[in-house]
């Protein structure tokens, strides 16, 4: 017994240092998502901005093209024609045609690969990440969810250019929040729901099992109620004879 109580001590303590891990690392206000990856219509319009705006760098290399004609209610032939812009066969994983040593030659460094930033970031970072680019006094890219981000403000045509506001806290001059200096070929709320369609098909890409499995979850608990119900009634029936 006292085994026991120490090991759930040990447990309780640990998981109250992971919390302040956590909450340390917050550093920025995460605005709600709000993705909704059974909503076909975000993830065609999702896949449309990832391939047009994020696929020159980043590869989705767990995802293939024919998966996501089957999920995405789209056929073969419009997934090719639309979504595919290489010689790539509709079997193909979504790999770029850049190679990890021209990228370091490039760019500096390799571009992350997007199949699984969704789980190890989480939708709600990715949605403010894309909304918080702003461009500094050197004319350089920023971000206040990633300062120093070594990524450009790719969608900066449809957000515009935001620019920073500051305010002092102490003898520490801050970011305070961001304005639009100059507008993009979207209104703040377009954008927004740009990005949020982006964010619903990254966080699809990060685990396509999650639409057949809702689905089935539902069947599921739906089986368990209507076999609880029988099996209740199938207990009082016996249970009547024995009294």
């Amino acid at each position: 017994m006292k085994t026991l109580t120490r090991i759930l001590g040990l447990s309780f303590l640990l998981l109250l240092m992971c919390g302040g891990v956590q909450a340390a690392g917050d550093a920025t206000h995460l605005e709600h998502a709000g993705v909704n990856t059974r909503d076909i219509a975000a993830l065609q319009r999702g896949a449309k901005w990832y391939v047009n705006y994020c696929f020159s760098c980043h590869s989705a290399k767990y995802m293939r093209y024919n998966r996501l004609s089957e999920d995405l209610g789209l056929s073969e032939e419009l997934v090719m024609e639309n979504l595919v812009f290489s010689d790539a066969k509709i079997g193909d994983t979504m790999d770029i045609a850049m190679r990890p040593e021209q990228a370091t030659l490039w760019l500096g460094k390799e571009p992350p690969d997007l199949s699984l930033i969704a789980r190890s970031r989480g939708v709600d970072w990715l949605f403010t990440y894309l909304k918080s680019f702003y461009q500094d006094e050197t004319g350089n890219w920023n971000n206040l969810s990633l300062p120093n981000a070594s990524m450009p403000h790719v969608l900066w045509e449809l957000q515009g250019i935001q620019k920073p506001v500051y305010a002092r806290h102490g003898d520490v001059e801050v970011v305070d929040h961001l304005t639009l200096a100059v507008e993009g070929l979207q209104t703040p709320e377009e954008y927004e729901e740009t990005v949020r369609d982006l964010v619903t098909f990254l966080d699809y890409v990060s685990e396509p099992a999650k639409l057949k499995r809702k689905n089935i979850g539902i069947w599921v608990m739906l089986f368990l109620t209507v076999f609880a119900a029988l099996a209740f009634a199938l207990k009082a029936e016996y249970w009547r004879d024995v009294h």
